[in-house]
This record gives structure tokens, sequence and C-alpha cells, in this order.
């Protein structure tokens, strides 16, 4: 990983600086697009300049008041209004969580972390955009950060709105409650609510920052009828959550999910797709609050944030499924048709999951993988995966868990095309970001982030000109989603959508290209070991 990360922090927080500078330097405008202050619900809001005068950023916007206080574990409430004209010149807190950073076991580097420090006055959101006026209509992507639930943060360098905003978007990037303050369920919770339910609050936060983005996102020349929400890693399995909702319907036209797509019924872990039922939820709270010493609802409210972080009991940060936010799990809603039908574009890394570039498994210990992981039909999988010997071992596994993630994204787009008018499109990022161990990591989970955003000049990393060329490209596809619902356009490769009768995927990345989903033989084994699985809670 990168050395001495206090230095490269110093040294890439000095390199953003300096690029808010340029302008300066060479002789452009201090102002950028909309260079007056505009009006929202709340009051007036001023923005400053981006890296690229072209570009005005509002950093650090309320889309809700503090959570605080008795506001601990209840719905997001309107943000206060303020009098005078904001400035909106920097990010807001964090919300509460473990920042994982760096580590010799991650291949995360600085650009992929959060930097700000913490509060539980977090419910803030940023919007980027090159709009000349608010009386213009551009289309709008909101993004979701990653983390389990658990950490991230809207200030996470590669999610920068810049480099997508000067290609025609309005780009909104929010936070959420994590952890015990966003996915916390207990009887006394459930009790008090109103509703007859508790847990989701983060989820809520991220349905009130879209109504926030469809009261306000026209004051940044955004067209709110044309809003697409994306996500990665738990974000994307968000996006999930958000078809299932019957409280987010009419909030957005399109969803990007950044590896978070899983069948049904696929029992793999991690899965950003899984959930609890509210009497789980409600015993892991009561657990939660036990370790805590806390004998109420009041008890947890006096405490500190921090004094919460240091149970060694961990509230899972799923979703609660049986309420009113999400009446039933995604099988049941999506084949009685009643989710929310938008076009979806979704995809996985090659080397996430399980699959990496140079794989440490022996004959043996690959057997034993799959007899764990397929039980009964392992034998069935031993034969399409032969292994004669441990030199075989690794790229057996490696095709094991590559077949098996792209199946299983695949088996989910066919089946909400069951009940769906709307087009899925998927995807299989096979590109190897450069940068520390660029070998031992390849193409890992989160790596095609920057790429599609648009933000390689947010990181450290020796991006080369190939790197710049593939970010033109995905980002291309990218605004043609979010601004017709479809990734295709003049002078890109075409991009198929999902086709029951065609079980291919797009290649991204090292090349631009449709690709089998698995070998026929492989794929139809997959099919039959999905099926024979339950509905993964």
């Amino acid at each position: 990983m990168l050395k001495n990360s206090n230095h490269q922090g110093q040294t890439f927080s000095m390199l953003r600086r300096s690029l808010y500078l340029l302008p300066l330097l060479y002789g452009g405008s201090l102002f950028a697009a909309i260079d007056v202050p505009v009006k929202i619900e709340s009051g007036m809001i001023k923005g400053i300049p981006g890296s690229d005068a072209a570009v005005t950023q509002f950093l650090g916007i309320p889309f809700a008041a503090p959570p605080v206080g008795d506001m601990r574990w209840r719905p997001p409430q309107a943000a206060v209004p303020w009098p005078n004209i904001r400035t909106a010149n920097r990010y807001s807190a964090t919300c509460m969580q473990h920042v994982g950073g760096e580590g010799p076991t991650r291949p995360w580097t600085i650009e992929f972390n959060a930097h700000g420090f913490q509060s539980e006055d977090c419910l803030y959101l940023n919007v980027w955009t090159a709009a000349a006026s608010p009386d213009e209509r551009r289309p709008v992507l909101v993004y979701v950060h990653g983390g389990g639930n658990r950490e991230g943060s809207s200030d996470i360098p590669i999610y920068n709105g810049e480099g997508l905003a000067r290609k025609g978007l309005v780009v909104v990037t929010i936070n959420y409650r994590l952890n015990i303050l966003g996915f916390l369920a207990h009887p006394e919770l459930t009790a008090e609510s109103g509703y007859s339910a508790s847990g989701n609050y983060g989820l809520m936060d991220q349905q009130a920052a879209l109504r926030w983005v469809q009261q306000n996102i026209a004051a940044f020349g955004g067209d709110p009828a044309k809003v697409t929400v994306a996500g990665q890693s738990a974000g994307a399995g968000d996006m999930h959550y958000l078809t299932i909702s019957p409280a987010a319907k009419g909030l957005f036209r399109g969803l990007i999910a950044q590896s978070g797509s899983k069948a049904w019924n696929d029992k793999s872990l991690p899965n950003p797709m899984t959930w609890l039922s509210l009497a789980d939820a409600e015993q892991d709270g009561v657990k939660f609050a036990a370790s805590l010493g806390a004998e109420s609802l009041k008890d947890l409210r006096a405490m500190t944030w921090q004094q919460l972080m240091t149970s060694d009991v961990r509230v899972q940060s799923r979703a609660v499924v049986g309420g009113a936010l999400f009446p039933e799990g995604f099988a049941a809603t999506y084949a009685k048709g009643n989710h929310n039908d938008v076009p979806f574009l979704t995809g996985a890394d090659m080397d996430e999951h399980g699959a990496e570039p140079h794989p440490d498994v022996h004959a043996a210990g690959f057997r034993q993988a799959v007899r764990e992981r397929f039980g009964e039909m392992a034998d069935a999988f031993l034969k399409l995966y032969p292994v004669a010997s441990d030199a075989d071992a690794p790229a057996a596994f490696n095709a094991v868990m590559r077949d098996y993630e792209r199946a299983s994204m695949y088996f989910w787009a066919v089946d909400r095309q069951k009940t769906s008018k709307t087009k899925a499109f998927t995807y299989y990022w096979t590109h190897a970001i450069p940068g520390p161990e660029a070998d031992r990591w390849g193409a890992f989970h989160c790596s095609e982030i920057p790429y599609f955003l648009n933000t390689l000049s947010e990181s450290p990393r020796p991006f080369e000109t190939i790197d710049h060329q593939i970010a033109e490209t995905m980002s291309a596809y990218y605004v043609n989603f979010v601004t017709t619902g479809d990734p295709n356009g003049n002078g890109l490769a075409s991009w198929p959508a999902v086709d029951p009768a065609s079980p291919v995927t797009m290649e991204l990345g090292d090349h631009y290209r449709p690709i089998p989903v698995a070998d026929m033989a492989r794929l139809e084994l997959l099919k039959k070991f999905f099926a024979s699985q339950q509905e993964f809670r």
C-alpha cells in the first residue's frame, strides 16, 4: 500500500487545494457557472468555483435537521431554515463510523477513504453543476457511497462530482446515518414510532435526500424529472431497496448498482441485498442495549455517539423488511410486479468477492471450498471445474468465483425482467487499476468507480494514457445512461440489454464487448444450484 500514509494524505490534500487555484494561476475567472446565490427551500445558498471554473460546487448543504438528542433514531425531519445567504464552501462532517483506512490487507488507497471529522450532525449533501443558470434542465446523478452501511462519506475524493458535471450532469453526493445510528431496531423504538417499526434510519435518510433533490435541484440547473440514483457496494444494495419501497416511488427514473446485484437466492457473503425481519433486528437491538448497561431507550439517547461505539455487540447495518418502508422482500415484491420499475445498470468486478489475480489455493483446498459452497452438488461442479494438481487450482478457483458472480447477477436480471417493462444492462469490469501492489489486487472491488465517475484526477495513482482513455469511455456510458436510460451512444461499442435468450454481459475496461456469462454447461449447473436455494435473508 502507499507508504507513510500521513505524508501521502498531506500531499494529496495539497494537490487538491492546488487544483482549486488553477483558474487563478492561468487567468481564468474566479466565478464558475452559477456565480450568484440560488434560492432553495431552506434559504439562499451560494457556491464556490470548482478546480475547473466552469463548474460550481455547493458543499455541505443540509437536507435534513440534525438527528441529535431526542431526534436520534427517528425518521429525518426537514432542514432548519437559515435567514441569510449561506456559503456552501466545505464538506460537512462524516457520519459516525470506524474509518477503515488503508492497510496491508486492503487495496483501497487514500482516494477511496473518508477524510472529514465525524459528528452525529451529518445529514448534508453536495452539488456540482456547470449549468449557466437555474433555468437549465440538466440530467441529475445522485451518488450514494458504499462502505457496508458502516463507513464511508460524501467527501471521499473519488466521488467528486466535477468530472461528470463537466460532461453535462448535475451531480449530488449524500451522507446518511451509518452503523448503530442508522440501523438500530429496538422494541421501544418500534413502540414510539407511530408506524409499528424501527431501524432503516439510514435508508430513510437516502429517501429524504432524494425528496430534497426533487424539491430543490432545479435551482442548480437540474431536472427533477431526470434523476438517476447510483451506489456502490452497500450503496448498490441500497439501490435495490429503492426498488421495493413504495415511499420511493417517483423519486428517480433510473438506478445504477455497482458491485451489488445478486440473485434472490444467492447465499454467498458479502451480499448487500440481504435483510432482517423486525423481530430479528429488535433482538439484536436488545442485546446491544444490554451490552452498554442501558435499561431504556432514554439511557441510549443520553449516551454520546462515542459511547455507543464502544459496544462489542455488532448491530447489522441491514434493511428491516416487513414495515411500511419495505413491505416485502425482493422475490415477493418483484413477483407481484410491485417494484419501482426503472431502467437499471449494474455490474461486478473481476477480482472481488473471492477472486483475485493470484489466489493462494491448492487442489485439496479448492475441492474443500467447492464442497462448502455447493454441498450435495459439489461433485457436479468438480467435474466441470476439474483440478488434477495443485498447479491447476488457482485458475479453477478463479473460474468458479467469476462464473458464480456473473451468473448471480445475470439470474437477478432475468428474474427482474419477468415483471419489468424497462431494460437492465450488466457489465463486468476487467481493468486492473495501477498503483500499489497492482498485480496483487487486480480489478478489485470499487476499482472501476473513478473511471465511471471521471475522477482519475482525484487520485495519486500513476495513471497512464490508457487509463484516461478508459475513463473517457466509461464516463460516456454513465452520462448516456443518466441522460436517456440507455448507456449506448455514438462512438461507443454496443452494449446489449439483458436478454434471457442470450446470456451475455458487457466486458468493460480492457475490452468493450459482450462476453458469455459462463460456459453453457456451467451456467446451467449454476442455474440449478441457485434454484435449489431459499431466498437469503
